[in-house]
């Protein structure tokens, strides 16, 4: 009698790619690597910090007009 536990197996397992930042294989679906931490995809990490010299530039900025405007 055929049960269909080898197939169903690797169908449950789903297909894999290789992580393009570390090789390993990971499931197709995932949106990070689970061994290095890497996003798969530009649009599935999250939005990056700016940089703390641009904070700090912005905030000189508008110090700036300010002390010219008030005079």
């Amino acid at each position: 009698m055929w049960d269909g536990g080898e197939e169903y197996e690797q169908e449950s397992e789903g297909a894999t790619i290789p992580c393009p930042h570390c090789g390993r294989q990971i499931h197709e679906d995932s949106q990070r690597c689970p061994h290095c931490g890497n996003y798969l995809s530009e649009e599935d990490a999250p939005p990056a910090r700016k940089a703390w010299w641009v904070v700090v530039g912005a905030i000189l900025a508008l110090y700036a007009v300010y002390r010219w405007i008030t005079g």
